[in-house]
């Protein structure tokens, strides 16, 4: 909405405090708004999307976020000098300061978010349990208190029942976190968790809670005014998790009635009642299978995974929060809300998920996202802070984007942001979105059957891809040859042996271990092909692939699919969604001759030790000419928060060490090597 003139007490600049997707997700409502926008930027945020957007932007130092973006005094000195006269901290960095709150508050600058009592109150997990407590909010059954050491942590875990949860007391982001089923793994569980907690967070106060069995994580967005008033904006289920984090959310939840909902609803707006709140918050919960939930905290923010609400409300939570901040009423009640349609949101993620999910720092060479607005019976949104051309920095979250599509039901929700994901395409670094493809394909997934152990209990083993689904194979097959038959007429010939494309043309296809002997058909707007062993054919429609495209867009039998397209040493290298081939396109003749040629020997690199990631080398523990033994910790490589520590994986001599520390390395380079 833009700004009228009974928006006199809005603001006319807004600072915000942070960088990447959320500082542009900021910026449009400030524009929407009629506001103008102030951006803060590191050095490695110099020429980012954010800073190119905003009115105005102000440098606050180097790279490390230690040395900028959390640093209070930075972001208040850019606020007097710019004129802005409220700060919007978008989540993480100063997001949950208490003590930032109140900086802003004495320098006569309005903090966009909770009062500062509001965050102290549910920024301590202990505190807040007990404050959750006293309003009548449902808590997991614990010890809520500080614990002595490993004898009184056996005695209350004793008490409670196996399994429980050590938590450290100032944690988030899923650090501090250890599950224990018995007494002999708690004194080790208890001084990790303790550890964690001092190198995280300076705080190492923890307590414990039952650990509820094949929980599900599901939160309640809420949100106060300064005037007493409180709703809740429904729920969100986030336990498609990995190490804690969130990699999947939708909303609504398809465990919740809407008995369990309003209840849920109902205690969240207790407690935000209980400690004055007045901004958008987030109560998360954790559920059974049998709907029973238990208060875990409250993060007093803007969430990451906002945007499905918004899709399934209409509502704008940065409008919201601002219009609060300069002291509006809500303009609704509880009672003119309703949950319309359903939405998911995938975070799409710069980390190699074939490679165990670790970081994949680097440029993006190309990047292409999905058309945001209707498509189908849906509609798709992406909140990202990057261009093609821009780099995925070492020094913060790997995110590149996130992808949220709605839908009139859940299943048309999924099956857009599949298609979505199809229309995505990156190159210069690994990314997620295979994986994130996969999980949308799953019919466990489809059924809404959730839990927080579900990436560990489908992929056990960790993500290779999927074996291709009998429709991907045709898709794959029918792609290729639609791609020769492009390349075979753009070059003025047909593939060796044959003379020009013709109406009609036979050849073999080799992909996933199989031969495929097709005919092509030529019709009135595309192919036929012919499956000649399997007596069947599909058509390929509305094909508009041009050499050198990165996606091919077309219909199967009617249906429309992208595969994202590249030329290999021979033939092609395909993928639909989580299953990716390479796939030959062959004469008859060619087939057979193929077929004699000797395999290829793979390269010997069992002397060599290589980067896992690509980032920076932070320690380096040997040197050349030393005997190491399997096991022993050769050197450490760090990326966005992430230390890798490289092991030797036999025993020997090591003939060379090539990087040192302060050396950028990437995936598959050369660390070591042995004699």
């Amino acid at each position: 909405m833009t700004k009228t003139a009974s928006d006199s007490r809005l603001f006319s600049k807004i600072l915000i405090a942070n960088r990447g997707e959320v500082a542009v997700r900021i910026i449009r409502t400030c524009r929407q708004m009629g506001i103008g926008s102030v951006v803060v930027y590191s050095e490695a945020d110099a020429g980012s999307l954010a800073v190119e957007m905003a009115d105005e932007a102000v440098a606050i130092g180097p790279s490390p976020a230690a040395q900028s973006y959390l640093v209070a005094e930075k972001i208040i000195a850019a606020c007097k000098a710019t004129g802005a006269e409220a700060v919007h901290p978008g989540f993480g960095f100063l997001s949950e300061r208490a003590d930032f709150a109140r900086a802003c508050a004495e320098a006569g600058i309005v903090f966009i978010g909770p009062n500062p009592h509001a965050i102290d109150a549910m920024g301590d997990k202990i505190a807040s349990k007990r404050a959750a407590a006293k309003a009548g909010v449902s808590c997991v059954p614990g010890h809520i208190g500080e614990i002595d050491g490993p004898a009184h942590a056996a005695k209350i875990a004793g008490e409670i029942g196996y399994p429980v949860m050590l938590k450290a007391s100032a944690g988030g982001g899923g650090k501090g976190i250890r599950v224990v089923h018995s007494d002999a793994e708690i004194g080790e569980a208890l001084s990790a968790v303790k550890a964690e907690a001092a190198g995280a967070f300076g705080d190492d106060r923890i307590f414990i809670e039952k650990f509820i069995v094949n929980p599900r994580h599901i939160e309640i967005q809420v949100l106060g005014d300064k005037h007493g008033h409180v709703v809740h904006l429904f729920e969100r289920e986030c336990s498609i998790q990995r190490r804690n984090q969130k990699v999947i959310e939708e909303a609504p939840s398809p465990l919740l009635d809407p008995a369990t909902r309003a209840s849920m609803g109902a205690q969240a707006v207790a407690l935000a009642q209980a400690v004055g709140y007045d901004s958008a918050g987030t109560v998360e919960f954790v559920a059974g299978q049998d709907k029973s939930f238990y208060f875990l905290e409250m993060n007093t923010r803007l969430q990451v995974e906002h945007p499905v609400t918004e899709l399934i409300t209409g509502l704008d939570l940065v409008e919201q929060m601002i219009r609060v901040a300069a002291g509006e009423p809500l303009a609704f009640g509880q009672d003119d809300l309703a949950i319309k349609g359903w939405a998911m949101e995938s975070r799409l993620y710069a980390e190699d998920p074939y490679r165990g999910f670790l970081p994949s720092i680097g440029r993006l060479v190309r990047y292409q996202s999905p058309d945001e607005g209707p498509r189908g019976t849906g509609i798709v949104r992406t909140d990202s802070g990057v261009r093609e051309g821009d780099e995925i920095s070492m020094f913060y979250d790997p995110m590149i984007a996130k992808l949220a599509t709605w839908g009139p039901t859940r299943i048309e929700a999924i099956d857009t942001m599949a298609g979505a994901l199809e229309d995505l395409h990156i190159e210069g670094l690994g990314h997620n979105s295979p994986f994130l493809s996969a999980v949308m394909d799953q019919s466990r997934f489809q059924e809404g059957r959730l839990s927080t152990a579900y990436i560990v209990e489908e992929f056990p083993e960790g993500f290779h891809g999927l074996a291709p689904s009998q429709r991907q194979l045709d898709i794959m097959t029918a792609t290729a040859c639609a791609m020769q038959r492009v390349q075979a007429r753009r070059n003025g010939r047909a593939l060796t042996g044959l003379r020009a494309p013709a109406p009609r043309m036979d050849w073999v296809v080799v992909l996933a271990g199989q031969k495929r002997p097709v005919r092509l058909i030529e019709a009135a707007n595309g192919l036929e092909v012919v499956f000649e062993r399997e007596g069947r054919s599909v058509q390929l429609t509305q094909a508009d692939w041009k050499p050198g495209a990165a996606l091919f867009h077309a219909e199967l039998d009617g249906v429309p699919f992208a595969a994202e397209v590249a030329p290999a040493a021979e033939g092609y290298r395909i993928r639909h969604r989580a299953a990716a081939a390479h796939v030959l396109v062959l004469t008859p003749v060619s087939a057979e001759l193929h077929e004699r040629l000797p395999p290829k020997k793979a390269a010997d690199t069992s002397r060599l030790v290589l980067s896992p990631m690509p980032g920076l080398v932070v320690a380096v523990e040997v040197s050349a000419g030393q005997h190491v033994s399997a096991g022993q910790t050769l050197m450490v490589v760090e990326a966005m928060k992430m230390q890798n520590i490289i092991r030797a994986e036999r025993d020997g001599v090591l003939k060379t060490v090539s990087a040192g520390v302060g050396d950028s390395v990437s995936a598959d380079d050369v660390l070591a090597e042995f004699a």
